[in-house]
């Protein structure tokens, strides 16, 4: 065995490093993905599975080894299902990487007090809303479903948006840097999700896991039966205190 493990260094080259290398990324990257939701204890579990294998093998358990290598390309399946919603959002969010983040980023930072104040504004009067913030994937799709606005944000327009009886209240806004992109629309439901504590009403609520289920965005909601304010990421879901802890829970998100 030591002769082999010689062997395979003296072997090694720089091209062998660069795979090694980029795989370490690309398992590095979807754990870091998955870490926060219901499937990072699945990937334990295969992963688990995968280790069995290696010592069945090792200790030359033909059966078990075996049977563990004849499920190999159902496992395979098992993954894609139960993974499907992490590796559609790991491959667009690889797919969205652009240069813009930061300069998105450090607008939003000059007008997050002023959503801020307006969260916390409709939260005490029990004005329901929804707000999501673009992050690297593109939230176009989302905005094309609503009323465009393309306007500087500012506390007032974000209240008058949600005002009860207004044209647009029921759906959600989408913040891109310092401008509202639109207003009025439609996110997705999830397909699968897991409320850790109840809420009042649900609908907003579900909206905002969907749309982090599928991008990155950050999603607040303010309940209009209780005026809680909430913040959703990764497609799950946190209650907040006040303004101030939203503010710095949202900069954290953002800024990974």
């Amino acid at each position: 065995m030591l002769d082999n493990i010689l062997t395979a260094l003296h072997l090694f080259k720089l091209v062998d490093f660069i795979d090694i290398l980029v795989v370490s990324v690309i398992i590095y990257s979807f754990f870091l993905l998955i870490k926060e939701s219901k499937a990072y204890p699945m990937a334990i579990g295969l992963g688990l599975i995968g280790l069995l294998f290696l010592v069945t093998r090792w200790a030359h358990l033909f059966v078990s080894n075996w049977l563990i290598r004849n499920f190999v390309t159902y496992f395979i399946i098992a993954v894609i299902i139960l993974f499907q919603t992490e590796i559609r959002r790991f491959l667009t969010r690889v797919g969205a990487r652009t240069f813009r983040k930061p300069l998105a980023l450090r607008s939003f930072q000059e007008k997050i007090e002023d959503v801020c104040l307006a969260v916390d504004y409709m939260a005490d009067r029990k004005i329901g809303a929804l707000i999501a913030v673009e992050n690297e994937i593109s939230l176009n799709p989302f905005a094309e479903r609503g009323t465009l606005i393309d306007a500087v944000l500012t506390k007032d327009l974000l209240v008058s948006l949600f005002f009860p009886h207004s044209p647009l209240h029921d759906g959600a806004v989408i913040i891109r840097g310092d401008k509202i992109m639109a207003a009025g629309c439609l996110l997705p439901l999830p397909a699968t999700h897991e409320m850790r504590v109840s809420f009042p009403t649900r609908t907003r609520h579900l909206a905002a896991i969907g749309l982090t289920q599928e991008t990155d965005a950050a999603v607040i909601i303010v309940s209009e039966e209780s005026g809680g304010i909430s913040l959703a990421t990764g497609g799950s879901l946190e209650r907040l205190i006040d303004r101030n802890t939203l503010e710095d829970r949202l900069l954290e998100y953002l800024k990974k």
